[in-house]
C-alpha cells in the first residue's frame, strides 16, 4: 500500500456502530491512545471491518487547530 498521507497508524478495530448510512469505527493505536473515524455504511463493509481486525488509521489535514476556553 502506497499513500501520500505521512500520517499513517497501525492499530485494531475495538469497534464499530452501525448507523443508517455511516458508521463510528475506534480504533486502538496503543494501550493509551484511541482514533475514532466516521466513514460510510459502504465503505466499512467493503473494507470487512470487524472488532479485532488490524487497520491503519491514515490522517491527512491541512490544518490542526486547538482552542481553549
Amino acid at each position: 500500500m502506497k499513500v501520500s498521507a505521512r500520517n499513517a497508524l497501525k492499530g485494531i478495530v475495538k469497534s464499530v456502530v452501525t448507523g443508517a448510512v455511516n458508521d463510528e469505527v475506534t480504533v486502538e493505536i496503543s494501550p493509551e491512545l484511541v482514533i475514532t473515524a466516521v466513514i460510510t455504511k459502504t465503505s466499512a463493509e467493503n473494507l470487512g471491518l470487524a472488532v479485532g481486525k488490524e487497520v491503519y488509521a491514515l490522517i491527512k489535514s491541512s490544518d490542526v487547530i486547538i482552542a481553549v476556553d
